[in-house]
């Protein structure tokens, strides 16, 4: 299969490959991050068990179901497009498809030529549906020089929908700084759904690009940070801003929020222990998302030591280390019952 992660977390996500497979190997990297890999068992054995249980760090992956030594000159597509014969018994005609197409290394191919060659022979030759938008099975090419490496799977077999797991948002105007796309991607790869004008608050808000999101989102918002926020935001009705610290506002007696969100700059225990306390703060079905910055040394211990603290008042329900991600990872919660045994651990661990 071909696996893509941040290069700077190649170590962690090999950790969980080798988890879920033992004796999986890389073998080949095709660029920073992107690597061919050899799996004791057959793709779909791993694909369906991170389908149940996603890795953080592991971004995305494919099978590799056809390796093709590609000529040179113009006869690229035709060699390409003969090789979709083989892939015919695997199409389900009733679902629909999209061809997604990766180059790395020096080539004169284009992704949209060879997308549009291949879907037209896919869709000739087993009448399944074309849809790039939202498409249900995918045929995957990486092409690394003179080497393309094909494959067949469903979405939800490929740990993200997009290529490579590269997410991309149009700049917008009137946008503040580019964590928007940490937040509308972990919104949308977690499928998180506001309530229509629910009540959301942003720790360590400034200078306001969460905020904003949420704000075009119609949440009524509390930004809770010393600093000022983008002048753009402060004659907003629906923007309250609290201009102290997350425990400072705590201390006062927070209000109750459906949502609450944290991208401050800490580490991710102290984050964690800010989060337990915020916890009572939360509507009963309310759900919360944030941050952990992590170092370059000891991630995984501080991660685990962050789970532990976070699991008195939340369950974990996703935790990756997304596109937009740097050196961090973004954690999805759900607010557990508050009984006195949960209450207990909340106390102890804050």
């Amino acid at each position: 299969m071909i696996l893509t992660t941040n290069p700077s977390s190649l170590d962690l996500a090999l950790a969980e490959l080798q988890r879920a497979q033992p004796g999986a190997r890389l073998v080949q990297e095709l660029a920073p991050g992107v690597w061919r890999v050899a799996l004791p068992q057959h793709f779909y054995v791993l694909a369906e068990q991170w389908r149940r249980q996603p890795p953080i760090f592991a971004r995305h992956i494919c099978p590799v179901l056809a390796e093709i030594s590609l000529p040179d000159g113009d006869e690229v597509i035709s060699v390409l497009q003969a090789v979709i014969a083989d892939f015919v018994d695997l199409v389900d005609p009733s679902l629909s498809f999209s061809v997604q197409t990766r180059l790395f290394g020096v080539t004169p191919l284009k992704p949209f030529t060879v997308n549009q060659a291949l879907a037209a022979a896919m869709q000739q030759q087993t009448g399944a549906p074309l849809d790039v938008r939202q498409p249900e099975q995918i045929l995957s090419v990486v092409i690394h020089e003179q080497m393309a490496y094909l494959g067949l799977s469903l979405v939800i077999h490929n740990l993200s929908d997009w290529a490579g797991g590269v997410r991309r948002f149009a700049r917008e105007e009137g946008q503040i700084s580019r964590a928007e796309f940490k937040l509308l991607e972990a919104l949308e790869v977690f499928r998180i759904t506001l309530p229509p004008y629910g009540l959301a608050l942003d720790l360590g808000a400034a200078p306001g690009g969460w905020t904003r999101v949420l704000h075009k989102l119609q949440q009524y918002i509390t930004a809770v940070d010393p600093a000022s926020l983008h002048p753009s935001l402060k004659q907003e009705r629906t923007i309250r801003h609290k201009r102290m610290t997350a425990e400072e506002y705590l201390a006062q007696g927070a209000d109750a929020f459906d949502f609450i969100v944290n991208d401050m700059r800490q580490d991710a225990r102290d984050s964690a222990r800010l989060m337990v306390q915020y916890a009572p703060y939360l509507f009963p079905d309310g759900a919360a998302l944030m941050t952990f910055k992590l170092p370059e040394n000891g991630r995984r211990a501080i991660i685990k030591h962050a789970f532990n603290i976070l699991q008195s008042a939340y369950t974990i329900a996703d935790a990756r280390q997304l596109f937009h991600n740097r050196s961090e990872i973004t954690v999805y919660l759900r607010r557990l019952p508050i009984t006195e045994e949960v209450r207990y651990k909340m106390v102890r661990m804050a």
